[in-house]
């Protein structure tokens, strides 16, 4: 018997479609994938579930009943909670792992007024318990990484006897290691009778945890997969046209050494290693959260430094102070958080998409503080149509474009002006199969320059590069490889 029935489900936001007739089910007991584009419903879809949302039309049963939840805490009630994909939110920095898991019940006063730090950690023990987890409750809640934030979302879930647990991206700041214990975990809540409606860009999280797949795109429902799902018809539902599984090819090949490092150490007590880039030509590092594939490009770009070694920029010393003397040397980078890295904040001057590319270009841009015959607009025209950035105006708030489309006008910001390096960290986070094959493409096809990515991702890292080498303790390993079977392997 089903869980949830979804049918016909509308919702529209002004002009704006966000949902035009999407249908499901999710059965007792089953992990139901949810798939689709940036754009296509799933977040409206998952508010309304939510209780955040409510919807213009269709209906939605739950154990053969209407649910109309108006607030997130009625939609709690019922047996339906969502574990978000930031988890920043799930706990303050000063409380401890005990105090964290009892958090919603200080807030909506489920605790006695007198507490002792004894029944919060009975409490907090006893949610433990019941769902399986294993987290020391005196840690302070800062010490926890992403996993460990998750495990208390959910903790939480079941503590509120969630019939029906919403996933979002939950492997998105992950390790390999951790997203294989969340897999552990979510088969363990299956095996318990709990539905779950799992939202991953990742054909790994899915072909290892789903039981049936539905694709969204335009707000319907297009398509719906059993297991074993064929991810190249899925992806194709997504997108809506034929997959181009080959992958753009380099117009030249790859020329003289960019970027040559010897001997350099990233920390005192790491490895030297030594690594070339040739223009022309784009490397990928992948490895494990933490082995410092973010740290190399950090010091490429100068807000660290080299612990010892040489690093030389087409021939020439190279060791930049400061990002600033980065960019004026031809070094240019995309961090890993493009909220907080790229992007001014929302209701700000400069938080358009023209605004956002011509960001670092200004001293060059606006010689004695004018515009050179509206450079800024005209970058930001071709930039939509290079990129295909789905966007109204050059004008539109950076805000209310969705992630993949955020992450190419971060792109469009250094293809703006030449370089000669471009560092990428993590630039497939959050991005859907269909704005990742286009920034794929605008990677490979501008050649001019050299391009070294850093991604936890293998299936990414392959996708794109050239060379893959993994990284590990803050060192590269000897032997650049390219092989799948050998990279996982070194990996994990």
């Amino acid at each position: 018997m089903s869980l949830i029935e979804i049918e016909n489900l509308h919702r529209s936001f002004g002009s704006t479609r966000a949902l035009a007739g999407a249908s499901l089910t999710i059965d007792r007991g089953e992990i139901l994938a949810l798939m689709g584009a940036n754009g296509a419903g799933k977040s409206t879809l998952v508010k309304i579930l939510s209780g955040v949302q409510i919807a213009d039309s269709g209906s939605i049963r739950m154990n053969g009943r209407t649910y109309a939840p108006k607030t997130p805490a009625e939609a709690a009630a019922l047996g339906v909670v969502t574990v978000h994909q930031s988890t920043d939110l799930v706990g303050i920095p000063d409380l401890t792992v005990a105090d964290a898991l009892l958090l919603n019940h200080f807030v909506d006063g489920r605790q006695p007024f007198f507490l002792t730090g004894r029944s919060v950690r009975r409490t907090a023990a006893a949610m433990l318990r019941e769902a399986q987890f294993d987290l020391p409750l005196d840690l302070r809640f800062s010490e926890l990484g992403p996993a460990g934030r998750q495990l208390i979302a959910i903790a939480r879930a079941l503590a509120m006897k969630a019939q029906l647990l919403i996933l979002d991206e939950p492997t998105a700041s992950l390790s390999t290691e951790e997203a294989g214990r969340l897999y552990q975990t979510v088969l363990g809540l299956k095996a318990r009778g709990i539905s779950v409606l799992y939202i991953s860009h990742r054909t790994a999280d899915i072909a290892a945890l789903a039981d049936r797949a539905a694709v969204l795109r335009g707000g319907r429902t297009v398509a719906a997969f059993k297991r074993p799902i064929h991810f190249d018809e899925a992806i194709e539902a997504m997108i809506g046209r034929p997959l181009n599984a080959a992958r753009p090819q380099a117009r030249t090949t790859p020329g003289a050494t960019v970027l040559d490092l010897r001997a350099v150490r990233l920390r005192p007590d790491s490895e030297p290693f030594d690594l070339q880039l040739l223009e022309g030509e784009v490397v990928a590092i992948t490895g494990v959260l933490g082995a410092g594939k973010s740290r190399l490009l950090s010091c490429l770009f100068g807000s660290h430094r080299f612990t010892s070694g040489e690093a030389f920029l087409d021939g020439k010393p190279y060791a930049p102070r400061h990002p600033a003397e980065a960019i004026a040397a031809g070094v240019v980078m995309a961090a890993e958080d493009r909220h907080r890295s790229s992007l001014m904040p929302r209701d700000w001057p400069g938080e358009t998409i023209a605004a956002t590319i011509s960001l670092p270009h200004l001293p060059r841009w606006y010689p004695r503080g004018l515009m050179l015959s509206g450079r800024e607009n005209r970058e930001a025209v071709k930039a939509i149509g290079r990129l295909g950035i789905k966007a109204q105006s050059p004008h539109q708030s950076i805000w209310a474009l969705s992630g993949g489309n955020q992450q190419k006008v971060v792109l469009a910001r250094w293809e703006a002006e030449p370089s000669r390096l471009m560092l990428l960290d993590e630039p497939f986070q959050g991005v859907d199969v269909g704005a990742r094959q286009d920034i794929i493409a605008a990677i490979r096809t501008e050649r001019s320059r050299a391009t070294l990515i850093a991604t936890s991702d293998t299936e990414e890292a392959l996708e794109v590069a050239d060379r893959v080498i993994v990284m590990d303790h803050h060192s590269l390993r000897a032997t650049p490889v390219n092989d799948a079977d050998a990279i996982l392997e070194t990996v994990a």
